[in-house]
């Protein structure tokens, strides 16, 4: 690091390595696609075959015919459909047939006598459910433009266009609902995020740096490097989707550009402190970034690499979303910190002592000489870190009453994370004037909302009806369809199941199982049913995730145990400080519950939140325990143990509160858009970075420290045998 903070520091190292990342951003964004345009939000949900997987494709190759992704057109009129009504939807359904919307098959509604038709109303009359069936595999983009072309196609046959009026208007409207029209809203709230996330994320960090370090220029430096990686990352993500050698959606880049912001900012601000501290002692900035780069890239370094691995782990998951966070959020987190370590001090070097204008940093020579050349008397000043000093004071003097107390605290919020109550409801993500959520309420409250996604029985029997009379005998089956016969095995059939409550909540989830029992009792062969359907699907996804859990958590933490062990070489601070990173992870879940529950009236939070919220919160929380142990461990070559903790609370106190706090605000950012999935993510990983910025590395890390003394280094004699020689001065 001495030989590149020398390249870089030079004359001309400086100008090559801003040149270097100039035309690197410029080539790759002028020769490939940027990474937005490669999303690809039909990826697989599952990489491993899964039951409702299976039944998706036996529907698919044997029952073609009834097989597809559903729209439903959901219509409603408060005062009761009229005939004048009916024979406007029957117009529509005429005109819907001519316009030859791709991929889709209409039920041609304008071949259904009246009163037919009117049979199939709402008990209340109120309510009519319109089928547009999608083919299997049809892109959501190819989805979204045929409902586009649905609702287009509405301003022909109706003098007000139903799709726009409002559900309180007392008029006729239609919503477009059922796994299709839900694919499609979600779809189109990730993308409507996508500038508004990058634009926030951009304005909360450059508003934190201004207040915290009150420089115009500082507060651009990072945003350059974090700038210029994007502009990277971007294009380089966007060639290997392109060529299918990873894939992404739009919630993962998403959250790329937050952790993006957010650790990258937090690396340049470690350098940049350091820098800083230099430039009080050294007059030649040239020296001061060398030592700069020498005393914070080991850190900063470290920090990295324990979130890259806690990235690349996500790809032992099976289930698809997760996954696919791993290689983009890796090379993300990698690319960083290359232009933290070369890109950002080559800004410095060319900036110099003007980058923290107005307050700009100077030897007391430097000081001197200032004054005397303005006429007025010397004053050198450094700012000191009062809150530090005093913080690290009081953790030296009672670290058992401030372990203590800090435990107890995390302690009872970790407590409450047990009874957080978990949703794989897609809809319940969604704000209530979405269409297709306005349409579930409309089914929900004047039809019956399973149907809106019914459950597939598929199973091989030589006695159809014995499986229906099975299905129908269970309490929650609201309508059991006629059995429908496979196109290629005359043993195979499917059932379609309309449960009685939502399709997509929790209790429906949980009927799964029992149905699969049903059928299998009925049947006498367990291995030859499948489950299909949205309920289904969601079932699998629980479970999927539940057994990624069981496996990504426990090798998280043996990857940073290792990490920590490697860097530290000390067995007993590797503990401590994985122990309190898992403290604050659970702490935050059940504070975050505490507010979303109590604060903001969420019934349940999205399932696959803690594991998302443990990698993110568990890697990036050990960075701050390893740039404050870094320097109690340095201090403590030449003073003794509790001074080098006091000092290095102090010493590390402001840039991990200022980098804390930001890299909680990037997060916080999510909170803002309309997508509850990102809202609870945003929430609770934002906690557990405050919680770590402060309680965890200023109280509890150096609170076990002071108590553990010398052993805190074990195995590491050579440390012990430092730590009491200066244990031995400090006492006579």
């Amino acid at each position: 690091m001495k030989k590149l903070g020398a390249f870089i520091s030079g004359k001309s190292g400086r100008w090559i390595i801003l040149a270097a990342w100039i035309v690197l951003a410029l080539v790759l964004n002028l020769t490939l696609p940027q990474a937005n345009s490669q999303e690809d939000e039909q990826a697989e949900t599952f990489l491993n075959d899964t039951n409702s997987e299976e039944a998706a494709r036996i529907i698919e190759e044997e029952f073609s015919d009834n097989s597809g992704l559903p729209a439903l057109l959901t219509w409603y009129q408060e005062d009761g459909l009229t005939d004048e009504d009916l024979q406007s939807i029957q117009q529509f359904s005429a005109d819907l047939q001519e316009a030859d919307i791709e991929a889709a098959t209409v039920t041609p509604f304008q071949d259904i006598p009246l009163p037919a038709l009117k049979e199939q109303l709402s008990d209340d009359g109120t309510t009519l459910v319109m089928p547009i069936l999608f083919d299997n595999g049809t892109a959501t983009d190819t989805v979204e433009a045929g409902l586009k072309k649905i609702q287009d196609t509405a301003n022909d046959a109706f003098t007000q266009n139903p799709f726009e009026q409002d559900l309180n208007s007392g008029d006729l409207l239609v919503r477009a609902t059922g796994p299709a029209g839900i694919s499609v809203d979600a779809v189109g709230l990730f993308s409507q995020g996508d500038t508004t996330l990058l634009f926030g994320t951009v304005l909360i960090v450059l508003i934190f740096l201004l207040v915290i370090y009150r420089s115009p220029i500082l507060a651009l430096v990072p945003l350059i490097g974090v700038g210029f990686a994007y502009l990277v990352i971007s294009p380089i993500l966007g060639a290997l989707g392109k060529a299918e050698l990873i894939s992404f959606d739009s919630q993962g880049l998403a959250i790329m550009t937050v952790l993006l912001f957010g650790a990258g900012t937090d690396y340049c601000l470690f350098l940049i402190t350091r820098f800083r501290e230099n430039l009080w002692e050294l007059k030649s900035k040239k020296t001061a970034i060398v030592r700069s780069l020498s005393s914070a890239s080991g850190a900063i370094a470290m920090s990295g690499l324990t979130v890259i691995v806690a990235m690349l782990v996500l790809l032992v998951a099976d289930y698809g979303s997760i996954n696919r966070f791993a290689i983009p959020f890796g090379i993300a987190i990698f690319i960083m910190l290359l232009a933290s370590l070369t890109l950002v001090p080559a800004l410095l070097t060319i900036i110099g002592r003007a980058s923290f204008f107005p307050f700009i940093p100077r030897t007391e020579d430097m000081q001197e000489q200032r004054a005397k050349e303005k006429g007025k008397p010397v004053r050198t000043k450094k700012p000191q870190n009062k809150i530090g000093n005093s913080v690290g004071r009081l953790v030296i003097r009672h670290p058992w009453k401030i372990a203590i107390a800090t435990i107890v605290v995390l302690g009872i919020l970790a407590g409450i994370s047990s009874r957080i109550t978990y949703t794989y409801d897609t809809l319940s993500s969604f704000p209530d004037d979405m269409p297709s959520k306005e349409g579930f309420e409309i089914l929900t409250d004047h039809v019956n909302a399973g149907e809106l996604a019914p459950v597939s029985v598929i199973t091989e029997t030589d006695d159809p009806e014995a499986v229906r009379a099975a299905l129908e005998e269970l309490p929650y089956a609201a309508t059991v369809m006629d059995p429908e016969q496979s196109e290629s095995n005359d043993q195979l059939i499917r059932i379609q199941l309309e449960l009685d409550e939502n399709p997509y909540s929790n209790e429906a989830m949980a009927h799964i199982p029992d149905i699969k029992e049903a059928v299998s009792d009925t049947t006498g062969n367990a291995d030859s049913v499948w489950i299909g359907g949205q309920t289904a699907e969601q079932y699998d996804t629980q479970q999927v995730t539940k057994h990624d859990e069981k496996w990504i958590i426990p090798i998280v933490i043996g990857f940073i145990t290792l990490l920590l062990l490697t860097y530290l070489r000390s067995v007993t601070a590797t503990i401590y400080l994985v122990a309190t990173v898992l403290l604050s992870f659970f702490s935050a879940l059940g504070l975050g519950w505490l507010i979303l529950h109590y604060g903001f009236g969420v019934e349940a939070i999205q399932g696959f939140i803690p594991l998302y919220a443990f990698v993110f919160i568990v890697a990036l929380g050990e960075d701050y325990n390893i740039f404050m142990i870094s320097s109690i461990w340095k201090r403590s070559k030449t003073m003794p143990l509790k001074q080098a903790i006091a000092d290095g609370v102090a010493h590390t106190g402001g840039v991990i509160t200022s980098a804390g706090l930001i890299l909680a605000a990037t997060f916080a950012v999510l909170t803002t858009l309309p997508i509850q999935i990102l809202v609870h993510f945003g929430t609770i990983t934002a906690i557990g970075v405050l919680l770590d910025t402060f309680l965890v590395r200023p109280f509890l890390v150096p609170a076990i420290t002071a108590i553990l003394g010398k052993w805190a280094f074990w195995p590491w004699k050579k440390r012990i045998q430092q730590t009491e020689e200066n244990e031995q001065k400090a006492h006579g």
